[in-house]
């Protein structure tokens, strides 16, 4: 809904004719931006506040929050507490500070932030529109009768890591000209006017920056009621206002009404708030305002931290690494005397598509090895472990034991909170497996949901590996290395079991997320190795192969199994998602959402469901927010795609909208299309997965 269309470098010279632009090739013009004064902006929402029975008490330092059992209490301030059932913490770059003392994990961190402010410059028009450079390092835009030329440098210098100093409030820091001066002569070079006029100021002033470059929002997962606001990425005034109305809907009405899966505050880890990370990510985020955000791209820095305890082998290997919610992840491996390495990043294939297309066939037609210790992994215990979890999971959990669960977590609006599994052990215990960005939020809404029962969650993500073994050959691999019978009718699919491998015994659970015959392997972290090493010898006459990252998406892809994040989101009611198979409506006890889940059934077929697409044209690539046609009309867009090795074409998950149910029939009568980089290809759209429908490969 946001008119931006790109314009020529003779259209740039006219909206800004300062601007030199015999160097660009093109631009894009957003025209319903617009310039807003922040103070002005600020004493406007507190006049509208106060209209409302708001209280504004200034000059009053907030000194902590009151937590009790738990749950937000008070704030306290010098003047005394405040009683109170919810708190946002909006204090900036302070918050982090201030969230640790109630325990609350905020990693955001200060860096100097820069512009400059130019003499008069005669005739400047005052109404020109906010011009943006990037390969520059600038933003410009008329500031009085001169210029503000704003810089976002590719690195960066991090800001009071120790601690900001309570009493810095709208001060300045003292100008680094030595280390700015390339980034600014680059950014003048721009706007060669500049160069002939003096300077009137050169600011330097704080601005906080988080590790991913999001802003951090949400209820945090150590205390309830306990919201926050903050590291909004030097575009506070530009989000501030619509940041502010998520969160007050998300208060008064228990949950978000927009997708907020990339920017919760349970996305993130404490370990990511300490101050060498915060000081070696910081430089990288505040250099990534500007920088191209490829679909392949991976951060930098802070990186070697979490490691699988298979990690030396996957080395051995020739891993390459990709940041996985802090863990190091195998995203692809190169062919024996090829080593591992990046590449400048493009929208087209790169360097790696053909091994990763290797790594695909290897699991469709024999055997993959694939490392996934970074997923969340909680232990929950108890006489009533079995209730509370049925209690919080859609599907029925609590049924027999050695036996494993797709489920997903809701709230009471019938939206999804979590996607994951629920493996029974035994009467009191289970093991809850859930995606690596899933660990905090999943573990604070599994203890909230607790309550007075008799159930204890523990979080054993780095007690277990997870190594994945997948592919029609998989069965043959891992009965060459057990005397448990994994025969179909001895170890049917779903089946959870300990078994022996070599000196160890492992978790073993029939289950996949590719779309084959496979197994999920839990050997505790001292006997990984060991594990792993017996999966590689014992494969070898097989022809095991490393699986990476990739394939894991373009697999699963082509399997239409969903992805919470990144496909499915907190906006998403659980039938929409294409999940109605993993809800048990019927439980006795009800669970979370089920009143609202039920009210959706009844009210007739959707008119917003998860659809599948594949292009037919083979060459171009999907990677989300491409626009979906059909009849020549848009109907939905691409939430998260990959390349389908196995049928041939880019494929994806679109969420479609549409005037009518959107039915079977609804998607053979139309015509449709997904628009990649501005060229339409026609494409095939369906309800069920388009790589084994029935389900027989993965029950074979």
């Amino acid at each position: 809904g946001v008119d931006v269309h790109e314009i020529t470098p003779k259209e740039i010279a006219e909206l800004f004719p300062l601007a030199r632009t015999d160097d660009l090739k093109a631009g894009f013009y957003v025209p319903g931006d617009g310039r807003v004064n922040p103070v002005d902006v600020t004493m406007s929402m507190a006049k509208g506040a106060r209209m409302q029975g708001v209280q504004i008490i200034e000059g009053v330092p907030a000194t902590g929050v009151v937590v009790k059992r738990g749950r937000v209490a008070a704030v306290t301030t010098d003047q005394g507490d405040i009683e109170c059932e919810f708190v946002v913490n909006c204090a900036g770059m302070w918050a982090r500070q201030l969230g640790e003392r109630s325990g609350v994990s905020i990693p955001l961190q200060a860096a100097e932030h820069y512009y400059l402010i130019t003499d008069t410059i005669p005739g400047l028009d005052t109404g020109l529109p906010v011009f943006e450079d990037p390969s520059s390092y600038g933003y410009y835009r008329p500031e009085g009768d001169g210029l503000m030329i704003g810089l976002f440098e590719s690195v960066c210098a991090p800001w009071h890591v120790d601690r900001i100093p309570e009493t810095f409030s709208f001060g300045e820091i003292p100008p680094d000209w030595e280390r700015m001066a390339p980034y600014l002569e680059r950014a003048m070079d721009r706007v060669p006017v500049s160069h002939d006029v003096g300077v009137r100021k050169f600011f330097c002033g704080p601005e906080s920056f988080t590790p991913d470059l999001q802003p951090i929002v949400g209820e945090s997962p150590e205390v309830a009621n306990y919201f926050v606001a903050a590291g909004l990425n030097s575009i506070g005034i530009l989000t501030g206002g619509g940041l502010g109305r998520v969160l007050a809907h998300w208060i008064v009405s228990g949950q978000p009404d927009v997708d907020v899966t990339g920017f919760t505050i349970d996305r993130l880890q404490p370990g990511q708030s300490t101050p060498d990370y915060r000081t070696a990510r910081t430089v990288e985020s505040l250099g990534m305002v500007y920088a191209s955000h490829f679909p392949n791209k991976s951060m930098l820095t802070a990186r070697g931290v979490g490691l699988s305890p298979i990690h030396a082998g996957l080395v051995e290997h020739q891993a390459f690494f990709r940041e996985v919610s802090g863990w190091e992840g195998a995203d692809w491996f190169t062919p024996a005397g090829i080593e591992p390495r990046d590449a400048t990043l493009s929208w087209g294939r790169e360097h790696w598509f053909d091994y990763w297309a290797e790594e695909h066939r290897a699991v469709r037609e024999g055997v993959g090895l694939m490392d996934m210790s970074f997923m969340s992994k909680f232990l929950v215990q108890g006489r009533d472990a079995g209730a509370v979890l049925d209690r919080v999971s859609a599907n029925r959990v609590d049924g027999a034991s050695g036996v494993i669960t797709y489920t997903q977590w809701l709230n009471v609006a019938g939206l999804i909170e979590a996607d994951l599994t629920v493996t029974k052990l035994d009467d009191e215990t289970f093991m809850v497996v859930a995606s690596d960005n899933a660990r905090q939020h999943a573990l604070g809404w599994l203890r909230r949901h607790i309550g007075d029962s008799h159930a204890f969650v523990t979080d054993v993500t780095a007690a277990y590996a997870q190594i994945n073994v997948q592919g029609p050959l998989s069965r043959q691999l891992l009965q060459s290395l057990t005397t448990v019978d994994l025969s179909n009718d001895a170890f049917p699919f779903r089946t959870a079991r300990m078994i022996d491998l070599g000196f160890a015994r492992v978790l073993c659970v029939r289950i996949t997320y590719l779309g084959e015959l496979g197994y999920e392997l839990y050997p505790s972290t001292e006997q990984a190795m060991h594990v792993y090493r017996r999966l590689l010898d014992a494969g070898e006459p097989l022809g095991v192969r490393h699986v990476g990252l990739k394939a894991l998406a373009s697999l699963r892809m082509e399997k239409a199994y969903r992805d919470y994040g990144h496909d499915i989101d907190n906006t998403d009611c659980v039938l929409e998602a294409g999940l109605g198979f993993a809800v048990a409506l019927d439980k006795d006890q009800g669970f979370i959402g089920r009143d609202t889940v039920a009210a959706k059934k009844a009210a007739g077929p959707l008119r917003r469901r998860l659809v599948q697409v594949l292009l037919l044209d083979a060459s171009p690539l999907m990677f989300h927010g491409e626009v979906v046609y059909r009849n020549g009309r848009a109907v939905g867009y691409v939430r998260a795609a990959s390349y389908g090795h196995t049928l041939g074409g880019a494929v994806g998950l679109a969420m479609i909208e549409a005037d009518e149910p959107v039915t079977p029939g609804y998607l053979a009568e139309g015509a449709w299309e997904v628009d990649v980089a501005g060229t339409r290809y026609p494409a095939t759209a369906s309800l069920s997965p388009m790589y084994d429908p029935a389900n027989e490969r993965i029950r074979s």
